[in-house]
């Protein structure tokens, strides 16, 4: 990410000193771990800055992330603001593949979340009817929902 820094470091490290700025030598009294700004050249920081801009720091992944469909999909690691869009197409690709039922995963907690996916659920044309699962499988911290067939 950060070729600038990194090749700093290299060169650093290759020219006899440490990163923490002193000669090999320092590294055993422990100076060495430390990267001080006084080891970064003004063209260093400006080269650091300028690297990456399109890349979105809050996005791990830039490219899509494929899953592998399974008949259960827990969504407590599914921001709130992607649930509606990711129950929708996990639904119509369950119907696409022929998948008679589904178990979703949205938690116990204080219920808005079970309250949206079962939103979703009743709205949705791929899907005949929707419950709580058993409590084996989540109890009311999880929905069934059973697929149309075609």
């Amino acid at each position: 990410m950060a070729r600038g820094l990194i090749g700093r470091l290299r060169n650093l490290l290759g020219s006899g000193k440490t990163a923490g700025g002193g000669d090999k030598s320092d590294a055993s009294s422990g100076r060495g771990s430390d990267i001080r700004s006084s080891d970064l050249h003004d063209g260093d920081q400006r080269e650091f800055d300028e690297q990456d801009d399109d890349i979105d720091p809050y996005n791990p992944f830039p490219e899509p992330v494929v899953i592998e469909f399974r008949d259960v999909i827990d969504l407590h690691s599914i921001p709130p603001k992607l649930i509606k869009t990711i129950v929708e197409d996990y639904i119509e690709e369950a119907h696409r593949r022929g998948v008679r039922q589904v178990r979703i995963i949205h938690g116990k907690g204080i219920g808005v979340q079970r309250e949206m996916v079962r939103t979703i659920l009743a709205r949705s044309e791929f899907v005949d009817s929707f419950q709580d699962a058993p409590a084996e499988a989540g109890g009311w911290g999880a929905t069934i929902a059973r697929i149309r067939e075609g």
